[in-house]
């Protein structure tokens, strides 16, 4: 088969008109498989966000995976999350390779839950968190409490649509009482991101969202605040989630894709090599040699 790799990237809110020829659109001229999925299913499009990491590094799992049994796979990124989980529910994404659909993204499995596929978790122990730099003096999101000062009345948030903001917005801030004190400023990961690095070249406090696993965590050498009241939930775990009927379509794709699960030394040191290690451009690259490193990560591994 002639395996292609096409990135194209959507404008927020574009899904609505998505044109992109998935499995959900294949036609009946495959390669012939025996299992007759491939027959049905050449292409499947990954749909992602390439600033959520988890997502980016498991799209590109996926896409190795996907390639060594013959599909033609097409990465598709997005900006925000609402858009992909409506091209998802049209047919018009396949895989959304990294979704939080138990909590952080609930709101969006309530909209379109039935018309989507869950083909399993691959990672159990995700959670939403608050997190300043290490050398920041408070432990707790109580800290904030009166120290809006300190922090410039500013908590740097991400993308507004992301699950971790409404979160942060409509449970953590009312619950500690801190809605009055501070404002929740959005923009996207990457300008979080950056703006955490000034900080902290300058070793001033800030207070930002984040997640674990999240590789920046380790790298920027942040603290989790802790949750007295719970208010950023609980723990979840990372799904890899599909266009309805997908694993009637591509059976093959979807027993492979179901027997990935990842514990957090495999899963973090996935993410650290395509991230840090080999970085932006070079995504498929670190993913071969993770899975040289670990050829038994897990029972499905296709490795040929």
């Amino acid at each position: 088969m002639n395996k292609r790799h096409l990135t194209a990237t959507l404008a927020l809110g574009a899904a609505a008109t998505l044109t992109l020829a998935g499995c959900s659109g294949a036609d009946d001229t495959g390669s012939g498989d025996a299992s007759g999925s491939a027959e049905t299913c050449d292409t499947i499009t990954l749909g992602f966000l390439p600033s959520w990491t988890d997502g980016l590094s498991t799209a590109y799992l996926l896409e190795n995976q996907l390639e060594k049994l013959g599909f033609t796979v097409e990465m598709e990124t997005l900006t925000e999350a609402g858009p992909l989980y409506t091209g998802l529910a049209q047919g018009d994404v396949d895989i959304y390779p990294s979704a939080w659909p138990e909590l952080t993204h609930a709101q969006y499995m309530d909209e379109f839950g039935d018309r989507i596929e869950d083909l399993g978790a691959y990672y159990d122990n995700a959670k939403l968190t608050i997190a300043v730099p290490s050398y920041v003096d408070i432990d707790s999101i109580e800290d904030l409490v009166g120290n809006a000062d300190r922090f410039d009345g500013r908590i740097v948030g991400i993308e507004p649509g992301a699950g971790l903001t409404a979160q942060t917005q409509d449970s953590m801030m009312p619950e500690y009482g801190i809605d009055g004190e501070y404002q929740l400023v959005t923009s996207s990961t990457a300008a979080m991101l950056a703006e955490l690095d000034n900080a902290i070249a300058a070793e001033e406090d800030i207070v930002v969202t984040s997640w674990r696993p999240f590789w920046a965590n380790e790298a920027l050498d942040l603290k989790d605040l802790e949750d007295p009241l719970g208010a950023m939930g609980e723990p979840e775990a990372l799904h890899f989630l599909a266009t309805d009927g997908f694993s009637d379509r591509c059976a093959e794709a979807a027993e492979l894709i179901a027997g990935i699960q990842l514990d957090d030394a495999e899963y973090g040191s996935l993410e650290d090599m395509v991230v840090n290690e080999y970085g932006e451009g070079r995504e498929a690259e670190a993913v071969t040699a993770w899975l040289e490193a670990n050829p038994d990560a897990f029972d499905t591994i296709v490795t040929e």
